[in-house]
């Protein structure tokens, strides 16, 4: 089973990060370990739990949100960070940028945009727990770059599918005797269940799958997942 991606919001305002607390609890595989509501909080914060993620405020009360970024590539150099505020000069969008942030999203936000963001920053995340060598497409996804062929009418997914993504799943299942289940498409091919199931789903929706219920001596019957031959 995957863990959780953990995040901790780093909001001056109770209000609003209680906004994305309850955000988060509505999006699978994520999980918020804390929250902080000045710099010196932050830094506690981060130097003890070193999370996944962090949500990111510009304006807090004793230091900027810029300022904060230094601390937590030096104290925890694994943790990304997506900036949520209201700052849109183009000093604080520019340092954003060349220091490595992976989304900017301006307030007020909206569930669709959150959403959004953390579901693309899942993919990427999930893409760079391979081995060996990326193809050149799976690089692009990881700076919001598509290729011509994914960026045509036929191949326009849904929100929260990625196109490199859905063909993985295709490549890995359409050879498989007997179909799989999406708890074992994730451990194979290291994401969550929930996102396995999700892009398992779109395929049975597209008609390109389709599902057998096997039925064991005990338990619940199994939903297994197969790919149609063309």
């Amino acid at each position: 089973m995957i863990n959780p991606i953990e995040i901790l919001i780093i909001e001056d305002d109770k209000r609003i990060a209680d906004i994305h607390r309850r955000f988060i609890e509505k999006i699978d595989g994520f999980t918020v370990i804390g929250s902080a509501h000045t710099g010196e909080e932050a830094k506690d914060w981060v130097s003890a739990l070193m999370p996944d993620l962090v949500l990111l405020d510009v304006y807090l009360p004793d230091v900027l949100g810029t300022e904060l970024m230094t601390f937590i590539h030096d104290n925890s150099p694994e943790t990304d960070i997506i900036f949520i505020t209201a700052a849109a000069e183009i000093d604080i969008v520019k340092q954003a940028f060349r220091r490595g942030v992976v989304d900017y999203i301006l307030k007020p936000l909206t569930f669709d945009r959150f959403k959004d963001s953390l579901l693309s920053y899942k993919d990427k995340r999930e893409t760079l727990l391979g081995e060996g060598v990326m193809q050149e497409d799976s690089i692009k996804l990881l700076w919001n770059q598509t290729s011509s062929e994914t960026s045509k009418p036929k191949d326009s997914s849904p929100k929260g599918i990625d196109p490199i993504t859905k063909e993985k799943v295709i490549n890995h299942i359409k050879d498989i005797e007997g179909g799989i289940t999406a708890e074992a498409l994730g451990l194979e091919i290291g994401v969550s269940r929930s996102t396995a199931r999700r892009y398992l789903e779109y395929l049975v929706s597209e008609k390109r799958a389709f599902t057998e219920l096997l039925y064991g001596s005990v338990g619940r019957p199994e939903r297994r997942y197969l790919i149609k031959k063309q």
